[in-house]
């Protein structure tokens, strides 16, 4: 009879712990669901993106980063945390004529200081691709939580050399 009142009690106390872990559920969802606040270009002033690119389709190693040394292929960009990652592939296309060809393949990743040991750590983000649209084009530097300091560092792919599709891009 003892564990009769003590499974019922146990019950009482599980069905309170699957209610409380819904309630969190919900929360975190709405969390995610949140829509990111529109920035007003007019009156917010923009922040200077330091964008490094490479034409090899690889992205600069880590060490090229350390000890206050940058790559040599800066593009200095002044722009809002709104900004898309299609949006940033016109203004280096603007820049870089050669990434202008279609089928040619730019993979985004922001680069940011380590905070667990001294150093720079490395976080892919999305890709786009000249003359195709694909799910990354609308993706922003917001929603991929890039903070102000941070690089962001472009592998530009030739269409020649550009790396297989993986369905999500399709053309115009």
């Amino acid at each position: 009879m003892l564990s009769a009142g003590v499974g019922g009690q146990s019950e009482r106390l599980a069905g309170r712990r699957r209610k409380m872990a819904v309630e969190s559920r919900v929360t975190q969802e709405e969390i995610k669901k949140e829509p990111e606040k529109p920035i007003d270009r007019e009156k917010t002033c923009p922040l200077l993106l330091r964008v490094f690119t490479t034409n090899n389709g690889r992205h600069h190693r880590m060490d090229e980063f350390s000890r206050g040394n940058v790559p040599s292929s800066e593009l200095q960009i002044y722009t809002w945390m709104d900004a898309t990652l299609k949006e940033l592939t016109s203004l280096v296309k603007e820049v870089y004529p050669e990434a202008r060809k279609k089928g040619t393949h730019f993979n985004f990743a922001i680069v940011f200081t380590d905070l667990k040991r001294p150093g720079y750590r490395v976080k892919e983000i999305g890709s786009t691709m000249s003359g195709r649209k694909g799910t990354d084009d609308s993706m922003t530097l917001q929603s991929q939580k890039f903070q102000i300091g941070d690089y962001l560092d472009i592998a530009i792919t030739p269409p020649n050399r550009a790396p297989p599709s993986s369905g999500r891009m399709r053309p115009y």
